[in-house]
């Protein structure tokens, strides 16, 4: 059975959590802070934590660092819209995702299946035909359908194909040339800056912080390339 450990320092957001994941079947643990939590870890097997971020004693982001010395269990932050700064730096120092309270049931049962899924299929990037994942994107080319951390995103035709491109290459660099040469299936001629107007608006749709990307990279002076390297575990079937 999958476990799920559940941290925070508010009863009523334990009993809410109980709610939505109980009849999903996942077997549950409790702790009130960051060091109950530690303590849980180093006893017994978790499949996933969700961890508030501000909490006596040990806070989110200190159980986070700590706690990424010993697993790579899939961590999902429980913020307040007004801790944006802590979400990014949270994910800086290992933790997967986040989601804001208060809690939408589906996206929270969403993310939590995303990220126990990726978990348990060994932390591989393997690639099926006509899907690809990468960290919390998924593409499906057969549905012509991008979702990121679970929530399905409007892509314009060509954001769909440059994500298309990279996420199909991981970490191979490509030029704006080579970018606008696979894309737009024409000559390259002075496509710089339409190449970086798409990569901005891409960034805006599928980064938690645009100016500090996690997936979308710039090689200075060489072009763009897919991160694959961000802290989550990458598995789709083949």
């Amino acid at each position: 059975m999958t476990t799920i450990l559940i941290v925070d320092d508010e009863s009523d957001i334990r009993s809410a959590l109980r709610i939505y994941l109980k009849p999903e079947g996942y077997d549950l643990r409790e702790a009130e802070d960051g060091k109950q939590a530690l303590d849980v870890l180093h006893n017994e097997k978790i499949d996933l934590v969700l961890l508030d971020i501000m909490m006596p004693v040990m806070d989110g982001i200190e159980t986070i660092s700590k706690l990424r010395e010993f697993t790579n269990v899939p961590v999902i932050f429980l913020s307040a819209k007004s801790e944006d700064t802590d979400k990014v730096m949270g994910l800086n120092v290992g933790a997967d995702d986040y989601i804001t309270k208060p809690f939408n049931p589906t996206e929270v049962i969403a993310r939590v299946r995303s990220h126990i899924r990726r978990y348990t299929m060994l932390g591989c990037l393997v690639q099926k035909e006509h899907h690809w994942e990468i960290g919390g994107i998924v593409l499906d080319d057969d549905e012509k359908s991008v979702f990121v951390d679970g929530k399905l995103i409007n892509l314009t035709p060509m954001e769909y194909g440059i994500l298309k491109l990279l996420i199909q290459n991981p970490g191979k660099v490509y030029s704006s040339q080579q970018i606008y040469k696979n894309v737009w299936k024409d000559e390259p001629i002075g496509t710089e800056g339409t190449i970086a107007v798409h990569i901005r608006h891409l960034r805006e749709k599928i980064e938690i912080n645009a100016k500090d990307p996690r997936y979308i990279k710039v090689v200075w002076g060489q072009g763009y390339k897919m991160e694959t390297q961000h802290g989550t575990n990458k598995c789709v079937e083949k």
